[in-house]
């Protein structure tokens, strides 16, 4: 039985309130969204994490951010023995990730999580980071309720290397993305900001070092479909003296 901190009104209000009222209003068709606008891979992309995390036979995991819970299901899959807690701050996100079998859910912002010091061996995150209020604050939560040694994975949008494909990349996001997404969601503020936020997020050494300089070490990167996601794995640091 997990060790839960008593959860209270603090715990779902930390994520500025932009981002949880705008994920909310496109919850029904958030899958969807995502589905089209990324030709289809971000189920290679989420299977190809949830290998990953299999390597690593966790017995506990948390995964952050869960939206509407397609990471822990594809974890699942690979970790059918794992113990599988879904966190996220909307509870329309949460509801559709039930309907999916997820079975273990609780509503909070990851910048302040329930959890107990210690309590999980794995925690992961797909498409979240970026969005939460202090990217430091949450990856230190992270290490938190990890177990000495544990193991973190991050699924995140990032920009090619390449100077073409990065050129590329940025019209598509930018320029179509917005309307493809208003087009399925009928909330075009929503893909305005993914590019923006695409663009300030930290990528590749840069996210690197952000990741070591807060609770964790052997971090690493792997880029993705030419560079447009990026998965980062670490582990966490352990305790000086």
């Amino acid at each position: 039985m997990l060790n839960l901190k008593r959860l209270n009104k603090s715990s779902i209000t930390t994520q500025p309130e932009r981002v949880r009222q705008m994920f909310g209003s496109i919850a029904r068709r958030y899958d969807l969204a995502n589905h089209v606008l990324s030709c289809g891979a971000d189920f290679y992309w989420r299977s190809h994490a949830a290998q990953i995390i299999a390597r690593w036979t966790p017995e506990n995991i948390v995964d952050l951010a869960t939206g509407t819970g397609d990471l822990a299901v594809a974890i699942r899959k690979k970790s059918p023995n794992a113990e599988i807690v879904a966190v996220d701050v909307l509870a329309e996100m949460l509801e559709l990730a039930k309907k999916k079998g997820v079975q273990r859910t609780i509503m909070a912002d990851a910048m302040r999580l329930p959890l107990a010091d210690s309590s999980f061996d794995c925690v992961t995150v797909a498409f979240g980071l970026r969005n939460m209020e202090n990217w430091s604050g949450a990856l230190r939560e992270m290490a938190r309720v990890l177990t000495a040694n544990g193991h973190l994975l991050i699924l995140e949008f990032s920009l090619p290397q390449s100077s073409i494909f990065r050129a590329v990349y940025r019209f598509y996001l930018h320029q179509c993305l917005p309307f493809l997404g208003s087009f399925i969601t009928r909330q075009k503020n929503a893909y305005d900001y993914l590019g923006q936020s695409i663009e300030e997020f930290p990528s590749g050494a840069a996210m690197l070092g952000l990741i070591e300089a807060n609770g964790f070490r052997n971090a690493n990167a792997e880029p993705l479909s030419c560079g447009i996601v990026t998965i980062y794995t670490a582990e966490k640091k352990q305790a000086s003296g």
